[in-house]
C-alpha cells in the first residue's frame, strides 16, 4: 500500500475517485433519478459530499502520523481543492435552483437566515485558502504567513458542521449531525493535542 502511494498512478486514481460523486449526480440528474424535488436532493448531495471531503482533509495528518505513511501527505492538496470544489458546486446548486442567480435576492438570503449566512461565510473563508494552495503562492507569502492563513480552515470546520445542525433542526434530524461533528470533535482534538505537545517541549 505505501509503495502505490507513491506510484505514478496514485494521484490520477485518487483524483477519479474523488470526482465520482459529482459524476454519479450528474448522471442521476440528467436520468430524472433524483426524486420527487431534484433541486433540493443536488443541495444537500453536494453539501454531504463538501462536509464529507472536510472531514477526510483533516484525517490526513492523523493517518500519516499514526500508520507512519508520510507519503499520504502529497494528497492533501488535491483533496482540499475537492472539498472546496464540492462547496462551490454546493453554492452553485443554492444560487441557481433557490435564488435563480438573482444577486440581490441571494444577498437579502443570506442576511435574512443565518444558516445561509454561516454557509456562505465558510464559502468566502475557503476561497483565499484554495487560491492560495499552490507553490507559488507558498512562496510569495513565506512559509509561516502561509500556514497562519491556512489555519483558517479549522474555523471553516466549524461553521460547516454548524451549517448542516441549522440544515437539518428544521426536520428534526440530528442524528448525521451528532455523527459529523464525533467526527470533526476527534480529528481537531487530536490536532490540538499534537499542538499542546509541541509546545510543551523544551
Amino acid at each position: 500500500m505505501k509503495k502505490w502511494l507513491l506510484h505514478p498512478i496514485a494521484k490520477p486514481t485518487v483524483f477519479a475517485l474523488c470526482l465520482l460523486p459529482f459524476i454519479w449526480l450528474f448522471y442521476r440528474a440528467l436520468a430524472d433519478q433524483l426524486g420527487a424535488n431534484p433541486q433540493e436532493a443536488l443541495i444537500r448531495a453536494t453539501g454531504d459530499w463538501a462536509l464529507r471531503f472536510l472531514c477526510i482533509v483533516l484525517a490526513v495528518t492523523p493517518l500519516r502520523v499514526l500508520s507512519k505513511t508520510p507519503s499520504l501527505a502529497r494528497f492533501r492538496r488535491m483533496l482540499g481543492l475537492f472539498m472546496y470544489f464540492y462547496v462551490l458546486v454546493h453554492f452553485l446548486s443554492y444560487s441557481g435552483f433557490d435564488m435563480g442567480f438573482d444577486l440581490t435576492d441571494i444577498v437579502n438570503d443570506i442576511i435574512k437566515r443565518p444558516f445561509i449566512l454561516v454557509g456562505a461565510l465558510s464559502l468566502l473563508l475557503l476561497t483565499p485558502l484554495a487560491a492560495t494552495s499552490f507553490n507559488a503562492a507558498i512562496k510569495a507569502l513565506g512559509a509561516k504567513r502561509w500556514q497562519l492563513l491556512h489555519k483558517l480552515f479549522y474555523a471553516v470546520a466549524g461553521l460547516a458542521i454548524l451549517h448542516f445542525f441549522w440544515m437539518r433542526a428544521g426536520k428534526n434530524n440530528f442524528t448525521e449531525v451528532a455523527v459529523y461533528a464525533g467526527i470533526l470533535a476527534v480529528l481537531l482534538g487530536w490536532r490540538l493535542r499534537q499542538y499542546s505537545r509541541s509546545r510543551a517541549k523544551p
